[in-house]
């Protein structure tokens, strides 16, 4: 498989020292896998921190900044980051209101920051705990029990940040972050295996002519293989997917995500069916946000993520953010 990298071995710190570069906004240590923003820590405000394996990008050191994270820890290629990472991160931006540390449900990452959050807190920094399990694909998995944490995580990452910026308690920061997780489902669809630097090579087999319906972020089993659907047919599986889990009775946020490689062309065209679908179901649509933001690296597909919001959750959407990856407002 061709690569735009040196070697493996240094892909994850290679992309760290590009982001530092494009971005002097953001605090970049290379060394220590930590991403801050540069005005942190931020008086008066509750902080956010969050991390996961790297090659979902621009989750989540893409979403560092104003309105957002105050930190991110990048792990290694599909790898949990550790948990020194994470207690470096609070340190660096605790302001003495607290830190929330959002974490998508992936054995690894539970584990890693539960127990990161024992050590900031024997060193007074107070801790408060968000998982993310949106993915109503399956329940347990490969690097899961329960569901996976998925597309959710951008929903969460942007309303509590919202609610951080206007200085609300940590314990308010928190209940924003589960209500949104509480109230967003997400499902996706994998068009080709996903290839890692480390193997060079697809890490699963999806012949030619079928894709997977319920794919993980990392490449894990979905609910069904079938042959090649029409992006009428997968939206329909996809959103009625959706529906019968969440069942909403308020708008909704809809994220139509890539999963890194396929083109917005077919992003687009495919947003226009979950549109049509919604529709048909008599779900209303507050906003719509079409793109790349919870990747696998190279894996052609998309998923699809719904969030029931009511007026306090549409304004804290709306609000001014300023981040590599996620920007309006300022």
């Amino acid at each position: 498989m061709k690569m735009l990298i040196n070697v493996a071995e240094t892909v994850v710190a290679d992309a760290l020292r590009g982001m530092a570069a494009a971005h002097p906004e953001l605090t970049v240590d290379v060394d220590n896998r930590v991403v801050v923003r540069r005005d942190a820590p931020v008086e008066g405000r509750v902080a956010l921190v969050s991390g996961g394996g790297s090659g979902h990008e621009p989750l989540h050191g893409g979403f560092v900044g104003p309105g957002m994270l105050s930190a991110a820890c990048p792990g290694e290629v599909f790898t949990s980051p550790v948990p020194d990472q994470m207690v470096r991160a609070a340190a660096a931006v605790d302001s003495g209101r607290g830190v929330l540390f959002i974490v998508k449900n992936y054995t690894g990452d539970v584990l890693n920051f539960d127990m990161a959050a024992e050590l900031a807190e024997d060193e007074g920094v107070q801790v408060a705990k968000v998982l993310v399990n949106d993915d109503v694909a399956v329940t347990d998995s490969l690097y899961t029990a329960g569901r996976r944490g998925t597309g959710a995580t951008l929903f969460v990452e942007k309303l509590a940040g919202a609610a951080a910026e206007e200085g609300r308690p940590l314990e308010d920061v928190a209940e924003i972050a589960r209500r949104v997780n509480e109230n967003s489902r997400s499902f996706g669809v994998a068009l080709s295996a996903v290839t890692t630097p480390a193997k060079g090579s697809p890490t699963f087999d999806l012949p030619p002519g079928e894709l997977e319906l319920g794919i993980g972020i990392h490449g894990e089993p979905g609910r069904e293989r079938r042959a090649m659907m029409t992006s009428r047919e997968i939206a329909d599986f996809a959103v009625d997917a959706l529906l019968d889990d969440l069942n909403p009775r308020n708008p909704v946020l809809a994220l139509v995500n890539g999963m890194g490689g396929t083109p917005l062309l077919e992003l687009y065209g495919f947003n226009a069916e979950v549109q049509r679908v919604l529709a048909e179901r008599n779900v209303a649509v507050a906003r719509t946000l079409v793109g790349n933001y919870v990747t696998s690296l190279d894996m052609a597909g998309a998923s699809v993520t719904l969030c029931q919001v009511d007026e306090e959750l549409l304004r804290l959407w709306d609000a001014p953010v300023s981040t590599p990856g996620l920007r309006w407002g300022m």
